[in-house]
């Protein structure tokens, strides 16, 4: 309400006043419109609460003129100063836009009015005014300008019709480029003017479809000002332009496009009337092209199968599932494979297929080709052909008793399997696998039930693989398999369990039940190796492993294994069979008497005549022997042939004096070790006092107590004992005491170096003088000069033994130096 001023008391026309004051500030917030006045003498301000609100600041902030100067952009403040000089001056309004600093740190669009205010004698007294918030409006704009900019040179041509009369409102930069024309020729001109092949019936239907969906598409041929034409393709829209119904269009040139369709249809004709069928999917295997060649292969017909999935004709039981098909061609783009097809009438035939993809403009795979030609007979011949020749084959690559692959098609599966593997980046496992106990059965039941245990045994070994996977037999008890396609590592020993649970139940063959069990070694492809000859050989180290670990069971190769070690396992399988066909000689190297220069003993020293290396020192394999426990057998075994020789010998009147023989201490702590060392002796006539069992020093220092009771138990039966290799080791005097010991002997790392080296020299001594001290008998060991023997001798070492006198030799040749009594 207005303030009377003639009839309102006071406090009315305050209470008027505040309410109009409470209307002025609702208007500001709603404006965004903060009001102020400054003091032009005292500088300082007055602001309303938008104004405060407007620069973010804190209504207890002091205000004055410097405060409004601080706030604007630096580009600002000199020409602001300047204009309320300038209003001062004139007592002009001020209106000025500008840039500030919020509080926030973001810059705000302002847009100030200003009135300078005089007192009654003129002079600027105070400044009012407003100041407005402008920056959604400054924002607005500025979008508005770049999209004009936009559509005004965007490449694509860009117009603006009357959809009265067709006339153009407006055409881009992007139009008159295209056509040729300028801005102002074609706003003169209509759509009939650039479009001559557009029918009226045409236009009709593009009103009716903007005015019913406010928008078209439409293909059209455009006429240049030079005359030449192009192909367009256009999206129509409705808008109001001007206060006028109009419609906007954006062009797009397709001329390249309509050429490429062209081509594409010719294209299409020709593969229609090829005689192979030419078929065409989308990425999802459904069928969108048949042509003839189609129709006459399979029986459909077009509309029978478009729009059906290429699974329709496609037999199930292939190889590869169209899913892998589709994978395989997704990343080699295309793919030659022969394939069995199923036609209208369910007949199945085998085509050759030529499949390749098909891209987008944008490269990516948008279906898939295919060129099918039927094979089916031609197959039918060559399986003919082949059959004859399988025939022949079969008997070069399989094993004539159990019908399986041979060890020539077993390496050439292996072969396959590693390309296959390698191109499919699958793994799998190579098993190689022993029958135990076979070798006995063989023995002795005979070859012909040795056979049909073989036969047996590939059937149950067949029965725990799958179809793709080769079991073959390489020999003897000796069989392979190869396990494909390893999706899981842990199936191996699902299968390595399942073989050995089949091959421990008895086979009844003659109404005798046998007991096999099977040792399995297992290689993987890539893990352990990727070539043939080392998955064989690694599959084979693993498989005496599992012989090791007792049989009857299987265990992996370990890649980690260096090729130190897998000659160390080749060793120990050779040892094995050595051990098993004796391949042991014994050679034996005499022992004089330097008194009588005579023979008063002999070291039986073990030789390995390997079958195809020939002769091999024991200090090539004694090592691994020892380590493995397979030292025991070969003691026992040169034990045995040394004391035969000997009684034969005796025999013949010789006098060969005292075996000497290496005693592990391994053989030493086996339980039946005595009662095996007399029986072999009472068995042959051998005599307790022939015989002098020698030990290493260092293996008696390793359990002392132990060694000097078990040693008791062969010295009281008449048997000697020796020390070997006395001074290499570490001998405690008070153990050396309590040893029933009968001699030392002296280890050829001192005397070798005699006369020349004076350390081994006085070492020499010192063993004579405490093996005199002791009431021992002395022996030096490898004495080869005269020098070294006289050394031996005037220090009280009589005993000698060395390639001075004779170096090993095999029996034949050590009785060429016997007397006979």
């Amino acid at each position: 309400m207005p303030i009377d001023i003639q009839n309102d008391d006071l406090a009315t026309a305050l209470k008027k006043l505040k309410a109009r004051e409470d209307t002025l500030r609702k208007l500001e917030a709603v404006s965004k419109l903060g009001s102020w006045e400054i003091d032009l003498k005292t500088h300082l301000s007055t602001w309303s609460d938008m104004s405060y609100e407007l620069y973010g600041i804190s209504k207890e902030t002091p205000l004055n003129l410097e405060l409004f100067f601080s706030l604007l952009l630096p580009k600002y403040r000199e020409e602001a100063q300047e204009i309320l000089q300038n209003a001062i001056k004139s007592g002009k309004s001020i209106s000025y836009e500008c840039e500030a600093m919020h509080s926030s740190g973001k810059i705000i669009n302002l847009f100030i009015n200003g009135q300078v205010i005089y007192d009654k004698d003129g002079e600027p007294h105070k400044l009012l005014g407003t100041t407005q918030n402008i920056s959604e409006q400054v924002s607005t704009k500025a979008q508005a300008e770049e999209l004009s900019e936009l559509i005004e040179y965007s490449s694509n041509e860009i117009y603006i019709i009357s959809l009265d009369t067709l006339g153009y409102l407006y055409v881009n930069r992007g139009a008159c480029d295209a056509l040729g024309y300028t801005k102002d020729e074609l706003l003169q001109m209509n759509v009939k003017d650039i479009n001559p092949h557009l029918k009226d019936e045409d236009i009709l239907r593009l009103r009716s479809l903007v005015n019913t969906k406010n928008y078209a598409l439409n293909r059209s041929i455009h006429l240049r000002k030079d005359a030449t034409q192009y192909h367009v393709q256009s999206y129509l829209h409705t808008i109001t332009y001007k206060q006028q119904e109009s419609i906007v269009l954006f062009d797009t040139d397709i001329s390249e496009t309509i050429e490429l369709e062209l081509q594409h249809k010719k294209q299409a004709k020709v593969l229609e009337y090829i005689h192979d069928s030419v078929v065409s999917t989308d990425k999802n295997g459904i069928i969108t092209h048949w042509n003839r060649g189609s129709t006459t292969l399979f029986g459909y017909q077009p509309q029978e199968i478009v729009g059906k999935s290429i699974a329709k004709i496609y037999d199930k039981e292939n190889e590869y599932t169209f899913e892998e098909i589709f994978f395989l061609l997704n990343n080699q783009g295309k793919l030659d494979i022969e394939a069995y097809m199923l036609k209208q009438n369910s007949n199945r035939i085998l085509c050759d297929m030529s499949l390749s993809v098909s891209k987008d403009e944008y490269d990516n795979v948008d279906g898939y080709i295919g060129y099918l030609r039927d094979i089916t007979a031609y197959k039918k011949t060559q399986e003919l052909l082949q059959q004859q020749t399988l025939q022949l084959q079969k008997q070069a690559h399989y094993d004539t008793l159990t019908d399986l692959p041979n060890r020539t098609l077993f390496k050439d599966r292996l072969s396959q399997t590693i390309i296959s593997s390698k191109r499919n980046n699958e793994k799998f496992a190579l098993f190689f696998i022993d029958l135990d106990q076979f070798k006995q059965i063989n023995d002795s039941l005979g070859h012909h039930i040795g056979d049909k245990v073989l036969i047996e045994a590939a059937r149950r070994l067949q029965s725990t693989i799958r179809e793709e996977d080769t079991l073959a037999r390489l020999g003897g008890d000796e069989f392979t398999i190869i396990l494909k396609n390893l999706q899981d590592v842990s199936s191996i020993s699902i299968v390595a369990n399942k073989i050995i649970n089949v091959m421990k139940e008895p086979i009844n063959i003659n109404n005798h039940n046998l007991y096999v069990t099977a040792s399995i070694g297992v290689s993987i492809y890539p893990d352990d190796a990727t070539t043939q000859d080392n998955l064989i050989k690694y599959s084979d180290v693993a498989m005496y492993k599992a012989k090791d670990a007792g049989r009857n069971t299987f265990r992996y190769y370990s890649s980690d294994m260096t090729s130190q070690a897998f000659e160390r396992v080749v060793l120990e399988s050779s040892l094995r069979m050595a051990i098993k066909e004796e391949q042991f000689i014994v050679y034996y190297q005499p022992q004089f008497d330097t008194r009588t220069e005579k023979i008063m003993g002999m070291e039986a020293l073990i030789r390995w005549e390997h079958p195809t290396l020939g002769i091999i020192s024991p200090i090539n394999f004694i090592p691994i022997a020892e380590e493995t426990g397979l030292i025991i057998e070969i003691d026992r075994l040169v034990m045995r042939l040394a004391m035969q020789q000997f009684v034969t010998w005796y025999e013949k009147g010789f006098i060969p004096g005292v075996l000497s023989l290496n005693l592990a201490m391994k053989q030493l702590n086996e339980a039946d070790f005595l009662t095996y060392l007399l029986d072999t002796m009472q068995s042959i006539n051998f005599k307790t006092e022939w015989l002098e069992l020698e030990v290493t020093e260092g293996q008696v220092m390793k359990n002392p107590e132990a060694s000097i009771l078990k040693l008791n138990k062969i010295h009281s039966l008449g048997i000697e004992v020796a020390i070997d290799d006395f001074g290499t080791g570490y001998s405690s005097l008070a153990y050396l005491k309590k040893l029933p010991l009968d001699k030392l002997k002296i280890d050829r790392e001192f005397v070798k170096d005699i006369p020349q080296d004076e350390d081994d020299m006085a070492i020499t001594k010192a063993i004579i003088a405490l093996g005199k001290s002791l009431n021992l008998k002395l022996i030096a060991e490898g004495v080869e000069t005269q020098e070294q023997k006289d050394f031996l001798i005037a220090n009280g070492c009589e005993l000698i033994q060395g390639y001075f006198y004779s170096p090993p030799l095999p029996s034949n040749e050590i009785e060429k130096l016997f007397y006979k009594i």
